[in-house]
């Protein structure tokens, strides 16, 4: 796991570019690509909590917000939720896209939320046809893309874990690289350690791999598992994220073909933090109607859940802001 903290993430320079689209394509070559590039080893922390510690009850939001077109309308959305904790996927961090806002950043000032943010995927192009369409510039600025936790309180400790490390959408013998879209990284987690009345509490924002088969992310998901053991071994846990269930089951998407539910059950976490229904629907980038999974979970651990649900991510006018709803569950330490 990644402990490393910074304020502010160092830019991938010119030569680093260069090296890295003359790259081999090759597990071992993204591998030392992962290793010299300083952005894709630590976190960034910012923003402001305005409390020091959570009640025993609180209310957590887990969302993958599809790249956060919308910062400021997607942070005012989660208003009927109220969140305490805010886990994010899909943020973009200096993407023409998203007119190379920090859109986590961005988020957590419209909530008076700190956060902290780390990189999936280092992006070396726009993006696809329809995110194209977002872009005023030529060019990414940074070209993060990520996880991130929001939270009203400060952290006390945050890790970022990698769960591959093999280039899956890099190296050309792994099914999933794009050679049009060359990108740095894999799927990955950010842990964090926050303080409440009743004690710690250990909070997980995560991605698990859309390209893949089950078993992939099962073993994902096992080494997330063995992470938080290591992280929070006494700690009741909440984790929640996108994990892409059914994903690679075209055109019924049953997610009750995954593992991973019955190997966490066996480990102690209870998938009854989650509201049943799908959680997915068309967007802005992703207008395919006939596209209806069930992704987005929680996994709980030490904890009871009082209240569960979904938000639906269309505003008031009818505009997606994500191709993913936002789950949300109140639990009690």
């Amino acid at each position: 796991m990644i402990t490393q903290t910074v304020a502010a993430l160092p830019p991938v320079s010119e030569a680093a570019r260069a090296r890295i689209l003359s790259a081999p394509r090759t597990a071992e070559a993204h591998r030392a690509l992962m290793a010299e590039t300083p952005a894709m080893n630590a976190l960034q922390l910012g923003g402001q909590a305005t409390r020091a510690m959570l009640d025993p009850v609180l209310t957590v939001a887990a969302w993958n917000v599809e790249r956060c077109l919308f910062p400021a309308e997607t942070a005012a959305h989660l208003a009927p939720v109220a969140p305490d904790i805010v886990l994010l996927s899909e943020v973009d961090h200096g993407m023409a896209r998203t007119a190379q806002r920090h859109t986590t950043e961005e988020m957590a000032a419209h909530l008076n939320m700190a956060y902290v943010f780390g990189v999936e995927f280092h992006e070396l192009d726009l993006g696809g046809p329809t995110e194209r369409a977002f872009c005023r510039d030529d060019f990414n600025t940074l070209g993060w893309h990520g996880n991130a936790i929001l939270s009203a309180v400060p952290f006390r400790r945050t890790a970022l874990l990698r769960l591959d490390d093999h280039g899956h959408w890099f190296a050309a013998d792994s099914g999933a690289a794009d050679p049009d879209q060359p990108r740095l990284g894999g799927r990955m987690a950010i842990l964090a350690e926050v303080p409440t009345t009743a004690g710690p509490l250990c909070v997980v924002s995560t991605h698990l791999e859309s390209n893949a088969a089950a078993a992939h992310r099962h073993a994902q998901f096992e080494k997330l598992l063995d992470a938080v053991e290591a992280f929070a071994p006494d700690m009741p846990v909440l984790i929640g994220g996108d994990l892409n269930t059914g994903n690679h089951l075209p055109p019924d998407f049953d997610w009750r073909r995954e593992t991973l539910f019955s190997m966490a059950e066996a480990r102690g976490y209870s998938w009854a933090f989650t509201a049943e229904g799908h959680t997915t629907r068309p967007s802005l980038i992703t207008p395919h109607p006939d596209r209806v999974m069930k992704l987005d979970w929680f996994a709980g651990r030490g904890l009871t859940c009082r209240d569960r649900g979904l938000l639906p991510s269309l505003t008031a006018g009818g505009k997606p802001l994500s191709d993913h709803d936002c789950v949300w569950c109140q639990a009690e330490l």
